[in-house]
């Protein structure tokens, strides 16, 4: 869009299995340390590698509030800042992007099950359990007034909130923004039903290597404050970099597999890179999906060395956090943002005998760091791409 603000990240919120915070959960990572262990947190299902911060799922809300408040916090605001003018410049439009792929999945089953026991009883608050929620915790949170916008596009979730909200400041709706994904998805649901499609792992994840048998579950979210440059400069924020341009598209081939000819995901990376004024050249890494399943990590690996050749970075990250879904996206943006501020790279954990003649990031790096890309694809032919930059 022609003339359309820059729009940076100024606050940072994230909480992943490694840890309750986003400077722990980076300095975890570096280390090359994974959240993933053996785990049975439902007694009537065989234990499995699960991804967890403590013995029981987190609960959503809690998860939302956390990321949501550090990031805000970060961001040297206080609750109420949503709305509240600034001096002569007067309000500060502010609004709310917060997605889930499962949302309150959890609840719902366990109102289902106690309805099975107590036939014409309606038990638990089911309003409180629809997909808006993690958005509307995040709104009370804040105190945003604002546009509130909950989206669900599975494991591409992520990367399209924080889209959708650059968008929102973009076109003037808004001046600041609270975005990103929260998952709580370990639930006996999700648990049998993926474990019934063999997608889940039986040992653990390996993104990309030999042995890949499948991914791991892993819980937590991520939240950023977006706001217009302008806004940035004129109260002094701090700033992790930029949100460039996205490129969104779909298959519309298969529930659960990928179009075997990438055409659309192609497309996706094409999109963000034109919008973003990017060649494949001035992409310094890759922050990739990764998720360990056969078939994702081919495309990956065939969309990378066809696009930026064999030499581009490239990081996956799930080794260590378990895939999160909906949040996956959230959580790649937040820590390639930590590894922009930092000019480094975090290592493939899980990663010991490539299957891919690709620049796979071994160890913990530091390196130049200007551009990144993040990609999310997510089961429906979802194909999410986005550009960082460093400011």
């Amino acid at each position: 869009m022609k003339d359309s603000p820059t729009v940076v990240v100024t606050g940072l919120g994230l909480t992943t299995a490694l840890a309750p915070t986003a400077l722990t959960t980076w300095q975890k990572l570096m280390a090359g340390e994974s959240a993933i262990a053996l785990r049975q947190p439902f007694l009537d299902l065989a234990p499995g590698p699960l991804a967890m911060g403590g013995k029981r799922p987190v609960d959503l809300r809690a998860l939302t509030r956390r990321v949501v408040g550090e990031a805000w916090v970060d961001a040297g605001l206080e609750r109420g800042e949503g709305e509240k003018g600034e001096g002569e410049k007067g309000r500060i439009a502010c609004g709310v992007v917060m997605g889930s792929s499962r949302s309150c999945l959890r609840d719902l089953e366990t109102m289902a099950g106690e309805q099975r026991a107590m036939p014409g009883q309606v038990r638990g608050d089911w309003l409180a359990a629809l997909p808006s929620e993690p958005a509307l915790v995040a709104a009370r949170r804040v105190g945003c007034e604002g546009p509130v916008l909950a989206p669900m596009a599975a494991c591409a979730t992520g990367v399209w909130a924080i889209a959708q909200a650059a968008d929102l400041i973009r076109t003037g709706q808004c001046s600041r923004v609270v975005a990103g994904a929260v998952e709580s998805p370990i639930t006996p649901l999700t648990l049998a039903g993926f474990r019934k499609m063999g997608a889940l792992a039986a040992t653990g994840c390996y993104p990309f290597d030999r042995r890949r048998e499948g991914f791991v579950l892993g819980e937590g979210g991520a939240a950023l404050v977006l706001e217009s440059a302008a806004l940035a400069e004129r109260r002094g924020a701090r700033v992790y970099g930029q949100i460039l341009g996205a490129g969104l598209t779909n298959d519309s081939h298969h529930l659960s597999s990928p179009d075997p000819r990438y055409g659309m995901a192609k497309r996706a990376v094409a999109q963000c890179l034109q919008r973003s004024g990017l060649s494949p050249s001035e992409i310094d890494a890759v922050h990739v999906h990764g998720t360990s399943t056969a078939l994702n990590d081919r495309m990956e690996a065939s969309l990378i060395e066809q696009i930026f050749g064999r030499e581009m970075p490239v990081m996956a990250t799930k080794g260590a956090t378990g895939h999160t879904l909906g949040a996956s996206g959230g959580v790649a943006i937040a820590l390639s943002l930590l590894g922009l501020q930092a000019q480094q790279l975090p290592p493939c954990t899980g990663l010991c005998q490539p299957d891919f003649d690709l620049n796979f990031v071994r160890q913990a790096r530091t390196t130049a760091l200007q551009h990144m890309l993040c990609f999310s694809f997510g089961f429906g032919g979802q194909n999410a791409v986005l550009a960082l930059g460093r400011i």
